[in-house]
Order: structure tokens, then C-alpha cells, then sequence
């Protein structure tokens, strides 16, 4: 079985341009990722598919691989779809070129279901969330699975929504219909067990992510800008593996100066 990681990387980043080419600790953020990748004892090989010149260029420079990809693609997922296209491999990891603090263990934990049972098309991670404030925050992408560890659903809001026992059984006064209360402050003591962050690294079976991408955007997807949504709505379940370890993406300033922080040992 080989088993090919590909790291989507654009140089028209939204929020940060051009971040794959950061200086994080005398090295650009792409190499960061690609070595750490390379070190997962399940990966066979590694390839950056980008749609910039000045990337690729970068990943040749520190001997890496690297795929030129269109430029006309909406998502990373598309990107990495083009690259495995031409890919002699059975499973394809994505890892994301942003992530410079992944740890090679994480990668191996995601692949090992698709090992281990050959009717799982997608796997990906979640960890428990330890800070209050990614309860709330948007950014951080909240996952729920069921008994079995597949997805049941992912979102930005706080899910599973915790309602306080002062707030059961109110409703709008005047009105017969309850409606859900505001959200309070929260309990990280009750609340730690119950949420978890998902992480964005996604395992494919070959076929299945080449299918993947030519699905359409589904409702769900379109209103959360969350793509594994649209495996869900189209009845693809999603193994969910719970890790032990965190990561880091780089999506602004401050998560850019946090990881060099990291790095110095700041």
C-alpha cells in the first residue's frame, strides 16, 4: 500500500500573503511542514502542489518535491485532487502547508483506519480543547462524533451546545415557544470532556478524494466554509481519531508570532 502526503500551498493567502513562504526560525514555513511530514513512519513519499512559481522554486531549493497545480482552483482539496490525479498511491494524506508545528505522529494516527478497514474513504483528527476561549471562537472548528468515532458533525459554533440547568424550561415570555438562551459563560470543568478541536489534516483512499472533488458544494458545506461537511451531506462517514497532540495553523500576524515564539522556545 503506498501512502503519498501532498501539501496544498498558494501563494494568495487571504489573511497572510504569501505565508508559505514565511521565515519561521531561518526556514520557510513550507519546509517546516514538508520535513515533519517526511519524518511519519507511514508515508512512502511527500509532494508540495502549489500553483506559484516562487514555491515551488523555494521547495526544489531544500531538495523537496513539488507539483505545479492551476491557479484556478477553489480549494485545497481540488489543489491536492490534481496533483494525486497523476500519483501512483493507494492512500493520499493532506497535510496542510500551514501547520509548522505537526507532529509526524499525528499524520500516522490518521492513517492507521484506513489500514486497518478497507470501508473507510476518510479519516482525519480531533483533541480535546483545554482553553475556554476556543469554545467560542470561530476559527477553531468544533467536531461531535458518535460511539464508533465517525463524524456525526463539524462547526464553528460551540457543539454540543451546553444548556445551564437555571436556563431548562425558560421560554420567551408571552410566547408558548421555548427558544434557546444566550451564551453564558462557560464551565471548563463541565465542559472540557465534551469538545473537541478538529484538526484540519485529512486521509484520503485514492479513488475516493478523486470523487470527492468533483462533488458539488452542498448547502452545509456553503454556509459553515467547511469542506468535509460535503462528504457528510452526500453519506460518506468520516473516522475521527482522537489525539493527544496540538497543532498550530498560521492564518494571521498573531499566529505567526506565536509560532516563532514556539520555535525560540519563547
Amino acid at each position: 500500500m503506498k501512502i503519498v502526503a501532498i501539501i496544498p500551498a498558494r501563494y494568495a493567502s487571504t489573511r497572510l500573503k504569501g505565508k508559505a513562504l514565511v521565515d519561521i526560525a531561518g526556514r520557510p514555513m513550507i519546509q517546516h511542514v514538508y520535513e515533519r511530514t517526511k519524518k511519519a513512519g507511514l508515508i512512502n513519499d511527500v509532494i508540495v502542489a502549489t500553483d506559484d512559481k516562487t514555491i515551488f522554486d523555494a521547495v526544489k531549493g531544500f531538495n523537496g518535491k513539488a507539483a505545479m497545480t492551476s491557479s484556478e482552483h477553489k480549494t485545497g482539496t481540488d489543489r491536492i485532487a490534481e496533483a494525486a490525479n497523476n500519483i501512483d498511491a493507494d492512500i493520499i494524506v493532506n497535510v496542510q502547508g500551514d501547520e509548522p508545528l505537526i507532529e509526524p505522529e499525528m499524520i500516522d494516527e490518521a492513517i492507521k483506519p484506513l489500514m486497518r478497514d478497507a470501508a473507510i474513504p476518510i479519516c482525519t483528527l480531533k483533541t480535546k480543547i483545554q482553553d475556554e476561549k476556543e469554545i467560542l471562537n470561530p476559527n477553531i472548528v468544533k467536531v461531535v462524533t458518535d460511539k464508533n468515532g465517525f463524524a456525526l458533525y463539524f462547526s464553528r459554533l460551540p457543539i454540543p451546545y451546553v444548556r445551564s440547568e437555571e436556563s431548562r424550561g425558560q421560554g420567551v415570555k408571552g410566547s408558548s415557544k421555548e427558544i434557546i438562551p444566550p451564551l453564558e459563560p462557560l464551565n471548563p470543568r463541565i465542559l472540557e470532556p465534551l469538545h473537541y478541536k478538529h484538526i484540519g489534516l485529512y486521509v484520503y483512499r485514492k479513488d475516493f478524494l478523486l470523487k470527492f472533488a468533483k462533488m458539488k458544494p452542498t448547502l452545509l458545506e456553503e454556509a459553515e466554509k467547511l469542506e468535509q461537511l460535503r462528504a457528510l451531506e452526500n453519506g460518506y462517514k468520516i473516522k475521527v481519531v482522537e489525539t493527544r497532540y496540538n497543532s498550530i495553523g498560521v492564518d494571521t500576524e498573531e499566529d505567526l508570532e506565536r509560532v516563532r515564539g514556539i520555535f525560540q522556545g519563547g
